[in-house]
């Protein structure tokens, strides 16, 4: 199991009571919410790596990646 740390949240006293009220548990629907702005990063992130590999290949002929394919494979 991972290690944990605390964080500490100031919300509105009503917003509060109102969790309290419909049984919201406010530390599982936060967790949820920073799993999910990690993953929307990272999905940012390798979009943005994906752009920038796809600008490259893009620069390359068909006749440039099969000799460097061929070179790879008489290399290995």
């Amino acid at each position: 199991m991972s290690r944990t740390v605390t964080l500490s949240v100031r919300i509105p006293e009503e917003l509060k009571r109102e969790l309290e009220k419909y049984g919201i548990n406010e530390a599982e629907v936060i967790r949820k919410a920073l799993m999910l702005e990690v993953k929307k990063a990272r999905a940012r992130e390798l979009n943005s790596e994906l752009n920038r590999i796809d600008h490259i290949l893009r620069k390359l002929s068909a006749k440039e990646g099969t000799e460097s394919i061929r070179e790879d494979r008489e290399s290995g």
